[in-house]
């Protein structure tokens, strides 16, 4: 699987996990660790859209459509699993792995 799919379904992951923590006890405790957590998934949901742009630029159509269906299949399974303790830890490092990637992608 290519680091474009990956980082696509890292930050879609990642943001979707973070808007579905609406509720206090879903949040860390550290309201500076809540706001890091806000500002990286804004910047994931930032990138995704970036790499949606860019994968239509550089790549057959197919694939970022194909990365976006994934994307919506990763969304689709973490709201099947319903919501969990360990939730916020996983969307910052799916934020954080998913910007990396990106980031990547777009350089290289």
């Amino acid at each position: 699987m290519s680091s474009y799919f990956m980082a696509m379904m890292l930050l879609s992951g990642g943001r979707f996990i973070r808007d579905k923590s609406g509720a206090p006890e879903m949040r860390p405790a550290s309201a500076a660790s809540d706001m890091v957590w806000g500002i990286l998934a804004k910047a994931a949901f930032w990138m995704w859209i970036g790499l949606i742009v860019f994968g239509f630029y550089k790549f057959h159509w197919s694939q970022p459509v194909a990365a976006i269906m994934a994307s919506l299949a990763v969304n689709a399974l973490i709201a099947m699993r319903g919501p969990q303790r360990t939730w916020p830890g996983l969307s910052i490092l799916f934020c954080a792995v998913g910007l990396m990637a990106g980031i990547t992608v777009l350089i290289g």
